[in-house]
């Protein structure tokens, strides 16, 4: 028996073998924990539910917990929540911006002291030079009623006294700016301040310290300890000890005199609460440099003006801006060093990454080419010369270089030629013959990217001269992405649809009304619709049959179903009708802070269409034309059936915008020719029209309001942003435009242009065409 007992156990052992150390493990696991719960049940009372507060008192479901600290440890405490009944309950407001809310705040606001001499000269050279360094440039003067320069923030306190002035400027960026920014920096307009050195600087500080740094000078006959900042150099001020020394402006005001606001305020620091001036703090040096007279910046190399952050005095505007162009020179050739050092640092840790220097890319630092997955992703190459481009925006294969391309160009062959010379001198010396082909691209993951070949002409130091022929290949990177600022716009700006109606687009007004009912009167949009009815001249008159008849019986129809909705229409007669006209009359009939959106018959705006026309149409800013989606000819489109039952295969796609209820759509393109649609904002539309009529008089008026549209207007008589993209909710259903001779040549051919992509794709033109090949030939 001890045999086969025996060999039944070693079959058992080799069957839980392999989970022999699990079960080990899960039963230490559990004795561990046995045990521990027996220790902590030996320990007392648990702290975590013992309730704080009156004894024996009921517990607060509601209540909150809070930790309190003993000797050693953390206790949670349970701290019953109440509110008083007799106070009336606050809603809490939630803020606009979240920096509001969680209190951040800028790190450095700038003010700069100027009078009535200065204004208009050193105060402009200082704005044009640091203004765009900081979120916040001030100008302050006692000059009363002051006019301020372009672009420049100006406040006048109306009393030209130093101290005056300098206490009335403490008040306002107390009151004004006091919980908005960390540092406050106060200077002169005759002094010339490196901007980016100085937010560094600000950068580095601690904002929890009262602190009083500049160049720190001795009272003038005292032999006190301590000082206070020359104001010429500039000096900063931390928030907490504006907000310190806030109570104590008019008591210093009325007991101290002196004829320099930087004595004032150093004496006033110093009597009021204690704090003199200091020229180091946490290791950063508040470095400057004074001028002498006839100094010239070109030769200055001292390491005092290299590494000064202000330079004092600048007694004009030209020298102030020589000394930016020397500063700015230096902050380049540093930056210049500071890459070399970086690329090679990269070159060097290449070597022990897997690739090697097979995955080192091209400038070193910036990212590798974009790698297309697909041919749908391939980047293409614009091909250039120097006279012409290949690619136009009309679609035109060939088009004159000119604008901003041509000048962009212009600087990559004289970049291209600038760093030949810089390689291969002294030994030769290039001079560019000609452009014989130039390739570009953007690459949104590097930049824009140039290939040019050139024909140059190589001189040697001996004088013996050759001509080369030389590919290049350069690289513009993408510099710091910025958000740029754009005015806070809502979504309750009410919406003045305008629609034109020509007779021959009488027949499709009721179709565009029982649309417009259907997605702006039933959900109650905040939007109202005009109706533009243009007869010719022999229509409409009297005994004559009404051609829009029907169109007024619709919106009749739409008033007695929708109690309180108005749909106004006014009649004109036109023999030549064009958009800018029809809209001079419109825009004389609202008000100039009316947001229109012209729309056509074909159109079907709906809620989210017009909520994209309210944030895309910016008021003193930007007019927004959307691109519709337009469906292709149904006789040549195959139609596409919707969404069949789970199983039964994949989809095809459907067109942006397009709705499953309504059954079978057809295939389409974005219109980019056609710019009838169009939100703006009418006092922006009067603005661009009075310049139209101040730079066109006469007949060249009459002229030119034949061949523009609305969308020329803005785009050639007003400074306002142009956005124009694509709108996946206006999609029109098929329609040949009527392409009137009488507009210019440039409309007609957008026109005609439309009619023909419109038709239907590539693929379904060539179908077509080869069905009436076979039928011919049949």
């Amino acid at each position: 028996m001890s045999g086969p007992t025996t060999m039944r156990l070693s079959s058992l052992l080799a069957l839980l073998r392999p989970v022999l150390p699990l079960i080990l493990g899960l039963s230490l696991g559990c004795s561990l924990s046995l045990l521990r719960v027996s220790w902590i049940q030996g320990e007392g009372e648990d702290p975590c539910v013992e309730a704080v507060g009156e004894a024996g008192g009921p517990q607060n479901p509601d209540s909150r917990i809070r930790l309190d600290q003993s000797d050693e440890d953390f206790k949670p405490r349970i701290v019953p929540y109440y509110r008083d009944p007799n106070k009336p309950y606050k809603k809490v407001l939630r803020t606009r911006y979240i920096q509001t809310e969680l209190g951040s705040r800028e790190r450095l606001l700038v003010a700069v002291l100027t009078s009535r001499a200065t204004l208009s000269t050193l105060a402009v050279a200082v704005n044009r030079t640091v203004a765009h360094h900081f979120p916040r440039l001030l100008y302050f003067t006692g000059q009363r009623g002051a006019r301020a320069p372009a672009g420049m923030q100006v406040v006048s306190h109306g009393d030209e006294r130093p101290a005056w002035l300098m206490s009335e400027t403490l008040r306002h960026l107390h009151t004004h700016f006091g919980a908005d920014y960390d540092w406050f920096f106060i200077m002169q307009d005759d002094t010339y301040v490196q901007a980016p050195r100085l937010a560094a600087l600000a950068g580095h500080l601690s904002i929890n310290q009262d602190l009083y740094l500049g160049r720190a000078e001795e009272f003038i006959g005292s032999g006190e300890q301590a000082r206070y900042c020359h104001g010429g150099f500039g000096y900063l001020l931390s928030r907490s000890l504006l907000l310190r020394l806030r109570p104590h402006l008019d008591g210093c005001r009325g007991d101290i005199l002196s004829a320099r606001p930087d004595e004032w305020l150093g004496r006033c620091l110093i009597d009021s609460l204690g704090i003199g001036c200091v020229s180091q703090h946490q290791g950063q040096q508040y470095r400057s440099f004074e001028l002498a007279k006839n100094w010239d910046p070109e030769k200055e190399g001292s390491s005092a003006f290299l590494s000064a952050f202000a330079v004092h005095p600048v007694t004009e505007g030209t020298l102030m801006y020589r000394l930016h162009k020397r500063f700015s020179a230096l902050e380049l050739e540093w930056a210049y060093r500071e890459i070399e050092q970086l690329q090679a640092q990269i070159r060097n840790l290449t070597v022990l990454t897997p690739e090697g220097e097979a995955g080192l890319s091209w400038p070193i630092g910036l990212p590798a080419p974009f790698t297309p997955h697909s041919r749908f992703e391939v980047l293409g190459w614009d091909y250039f010369t120097e006279q012409h481009t290949f690619s136009c925006a009309d679609g035109a294969p060939k088009c004159p270089l000119q604008g901003a391309s041509r000048v962009d160009i212009g600087d990559a062959v004289e970049t291209a030629l600038e760093q030949l010379n810089q390689r291969y001198q002294p030994r030769l010396r290039f001079q560019k013959q000609r452009l014989l082909n130039g390739y570009r691209r953007f690459d949104p993951a590097r930049g824009m990217e140039y290939t040019l070949d050139l024909l140059l002409e190589a001189v040697t130091q001996r004088g013996h001269r050759r001509v080369l022929a030389r590919r290049v290949s350069l690289l513009r990177p993408l510099s710091r992405v910025e958000i740029l600022p754009m005015p806070y716009v809502t979504e309750a700006t009410r919406v003045q649809l305008v629609l034109p109606l020509l007779v021959a687009e009488a027949a499709a007004a009721p179709a565009f009304l029982e649309a417009f009912a259907a997605s702006v009167l039933e959900p109650r949009e905040h939007a109202l619709l005009t109706l533009l009815l243009v007869y010719g001249p022999r229509e409409g008159g009297r005994g004559a049959l009404d051609p829009f008849l029907q169109v007024k019986v619709a919106a009749a129809e739409l008033e007695r179903r929708y109690p309180g909705t108005r749909l106004a229409w006014l009649a004109v007669r036109a023999e030549a009708p064009s958009q800018v006209r029809l809209m001079d009359v419109i825009s004389k009939k609202h008000p100039v802070d009316t947001l229109f959106f012209l729309t056509t018959v074909w159109t079907r705006p709906g809620p989210e269409v017009l909520n994209r026309c309210r944030m895309n149409a910016i008021s003193g800013w930007q007019a927004f034309f959307p691109v519709h989606f337009q469906e292709f000819n149904p006789a040549l489109s195959p139609q596409r059936s919707p969404p069949g039952p789970p199983g039964s295969g994949p989809d095809p796609p459907s067109p942006p915008g397009a709705d499953p209820s309504r059954g079978a759509t057809v295939g389409g393109r974005f219109d980019r020719q056609a710019s009838a649609e169009g939100c703006f904002y009418n006092a922006d539309y009067l603005a661009a029209r009075a310049r139209l009529a101040s730079e066109l008089a006469g007949q060249e008026e009459e002229e030119a309001l034949e061949g523009l549209e609305v969308m020329d207007v803005f785009l050639r008589f007003s400074g306002l942003h142009l956005f124009r993209a694509v709108e996946p909710g206006l999609v029109q259903k098929f329609a040949l435009r009527d392409c009137s001779p009488r507009l210019s040549e440039e409309l007609y051919h957008r026109c005609r242009l439309s009619n023909l992509e419109g038709l239907g794709g590539r693929a379904q033109l060539a179908m077509a065409l080869f069905e009436q090949e076979q039928a011919n030939s049949t």
